[in-house]
This record gives C-alpha cells, sequence and structure tokens, in this order.
C-alpha cells in the first residue's frame, strides 16, 4: 500500500471527488437522502481529502464555527488509519485558524475512533438521517 496522506481540497476543483466519496459512503452505503447530504454550509467549509497515492479515499469538512463533518472513507480503505490521517488534518488546521474548540456529530458506533482522538461525548444519543448520533467535543490545549 502506497503512503497515506492529506491535502486541503479546492471545493471547485476537487468537487468530482468529494462528491465521489460522500456519495458513495453515505448515500449509496448509509442510505442517507441526497437532500440531507449536500447543504449550503459546504460552499464555505474547509474541505480535505486523503489519498492513497494519487487517488482519492476519504474527505472530511472544518466549519469555520469549528464544526467537523462528513467524515468519510471508502469502504476499500477503512482500518487502514485513513480515518485518523483525515482527523489529524482537520484538527491541526482548526488549531491554525484559532479554533480551540473543535465539535462533531458522530455516529453512535464511530464514538470510540473520536474518543482515542480527544474528544468526548455532550449529549444523548438522536437519530440523524436515521442513524443513531451523539454530539462530541474537542478541546486544544
Amino acid at each position: 500500500m502506497n503512503k497515506i496522506h492529506v491535502r486541503v481540497a479546492d471545493w471547485q476543483k476537487d468537487n468530482a471527488e468529494i462528491r465521489r466519496i460522500r456519495e458513495t459512503v453515505f448515500i449509496a452505503e448509509q442510505s442517507v437522502p441526497p437532500e440531507l447530504e449536500w447543504d449550503a454550509d459546504d460552499q464555505g467549509a474547509v474541505h480535505f481529502l486523503a489519498f492513497e497515492g494519487d487517488f482519492p479515499i476519504g474527505t472530511a469538512r472544518l466549519l469555520t464555527d469549528g464544526h467537523i463533518g462528513r467524515v468519510s472513507v471508502l469502504k476499500d480503505w477503512r482500518g487502514l488509519k485513513v480515518g485518523d490521517a483525515l482527523m489529524h488534518a482537520v484538527i491541526a488546521e482548526a488549531e491554525k485558524r484559532g479554533l480551540k474548540q473543535q465539535m462533531l456529530s458522530a455516529q453512535v458506533h464511530a464514538t470510540p475512533f473520536y474518543e482515542r482522538l480527544g474528544f468526548a461525548v455532550v449529549s444523548e444519543e438522536f437519530l440523524e438521517a436515521g442513524i443513531p448520533h451523539v454530539d462530541m467535543v474537542r478541546h486544544s490545549a
């Protein structure tokens, strides 16, 4: 396997790849309705792409208020620390922008992953797009 790397993406230039990954993971695999997947926040968000070599395999976004979302990795690359690489890049960018608190809504099954990265559950379980979620927060030192 090639080395995994992550870079800040350009929403206009990288749109097709970001859409391909999110549509595969959220719409096709998890049955999230397309109208819930795509929102006005995408335009102003900082987007990230994870690559194996030059093939995009994961994505995430950071909103100006420190919310992290749309973290997704293609099925064949899960369990290979791609999510870790993505999240480390997003957290580093948030900190660079002075966002001392990062927030996200995690699918319940993914909470241990985010807890390893320093996030703590701060809400009761709730349904989002029919999938159980919890809100989580991380504070930078």
